[in-house]
């Protein structure tokens, strides 16, 4: 049985392919940036080279602390405020899913005066796999004067507008690298109502920013990205329905992770079996980046929708079964 691994749309490919033969000197940027705006409900969009530049952008606009969970993050969040001297805490969460309770606790002990300064920095789904309360901790966030931060890579085009919505966050951030829901393959953005913050890191910006001609893609990968979503959601519910030991069983997710005792010998199995054009689908725990518990990751996102069959579902659900 084969997969293939996701690629860019042959629409937005085709779009850089002409933008470069062509030289159009049409301002692509904006009309993605504009595009991108009537996603997130956000006023103000600028996009950038990678989802860690726009991580670094949104940073360096923000004082300290930074308040992480303690998994189902991505690492650059710390690497990146390290860099930049930003005080860093982690939140406990159930494996990687935040309860705003945590978050109480986790700034008893900062000193009044910091609060207003400090933020929240989470991704959509923890560990990819269950849908974080967006609603709930963005009214925390509000009562407690902390700036929200969303890594919606995972999240973004979101049907039901839970994730990826500016109602909810101050700041979103998104990598439009591969495999993301917008699987450009290269690129991000950051999305926001504060122009201030975008003036503060202006230099930034013009550094890390995106070309014309890639822009003219990323204008058409956001349709293949809304479609995306949605099949990749369904996916998981149908794996995580017809699978054993799943980790956050009924939540929202566009991968699937399993509990077992044998990560390392189990995904050199299932690599095996499951062949694919490039690289893997497959990515073991622990992991900061999933959850800090042993077990194997199917990274449904990293799959292109024609790989997503039922026939290739119900193999992926029997060799897994057999092996655990």
């Amino acid at each position: 049985m084969n997969f293939e691994f996701r690629k860019p749309s042959k629409e937005a490919r085709i779009a850089i392919s002409n933008a470069y033969k062509d030289y159009e000197d049409e301002d692509y940027i904006k009309k993605a940036e504009n595009k991108i705006k009537s996603k997130t409900n956000h006023k103000n969009v600028k996009l950038v080279n990678s989802g860690n530049s726009a991580i670094l952008v949104c940073l360096n606009s923000i004082n300290s602390p930074i308040l992480i969970p303690d998994q189902g993050g991505w690492h650059g969040f710390k690497q990146i405020a390290k860099f930049l001297g930003k005080g860093v805490i982690e939140i406990k969460t159930n494996k990687g899913v935040i309860n705003t309770e945590k978050i109480d606790k986790a700034i008893k002990n900062l000193n009044e005066d910091d609060c207003p300064k400090g933020a929240i920095l989470l991704t959509s789904f923890a560990g990819y796999t269950a849908e974080q309360p967006i609603k709930e901790i963005s009214k925390f966030a509000n009562e407690n004067n902390l700036i929200l931060i969303e890594d919606a890579s995972g999240g973004i085009l979101d049907n039901e507008k839970k994730l990826g919505n500016g109602k909810y966050s101050d700041i979103i951030v998104s990598s439009t690298g591969s495999p993301k829901i917008i699987n450009l393959g290269y690129g991000g953005f950051i999305s926001t109502n504060n122009q201030g913050l975008l003036e503060k890191s202006n230099l930034l910006i013009k550094t890390l920013s995106l070309n014309n001609q890639i822009a003219k893609g990323l204008i058409h990968e956001i349709d293949s990205g809304e479609k995306f979503f949605k099949i990749a959601v369904k996916t998981c519910e149908y794996l995580k329905k017809n699978l054993e030991n799943v980790i956050h069983k009924d939540e929202r997710g566009i991968n699937v992770i399993l509990s077992t005792d044998n990560p390392k010998k189990i995904a050199i199995e299932l690599k095996k079996e499951f062949k694919i054009d490039k690289s893997s689908f497959i990515t073991r725990c622990p992991n900061y980046n999933r959850v800090k518990e042993k077990g194997i990751a199917i990274e449904i996102k990293n799959l292109s929708p024609k790989s997503l069959n039922k026939e290739n579902l119900d193999y992926i659900v029997e060799t897994v079964s057999k092996l655990m």
